[in-house]
């Protein structure tokens, strides 16, 4: 539901405006405002978890690779 949510929402570079634009010919309405750019805390945090738990993957499977060879 994000992603389409993110891409309904982005701005179409050839035609100026975002799909829901042009589908229902008004902005989205969603309670806050998505295009401010505020550091959210919480968003940061998860996404410095993402990131750790990616390269903790990243190494095992690295380590694994070389103990397959």
């Amino acid at each position: 539901m994000s992603t389409e949510f993110a891409i309904n929402n982005k701005t179409n570079l050839p035609t100026k405006v975002s799909p829901f634009i042009a589908n229902y010919s008004r902005e989205l309405r969603i309670g806050i405002n998505i295009r401010k750019k505020v550091k959210m805390k919480k968003a940061t945090e998860f996404a410095e978890r993402i990131k750790k738990v990616q390269e903790e993957v990243r190494v095992a499977l690295k380590r694994t690779q070389e103990k397959i060879k």
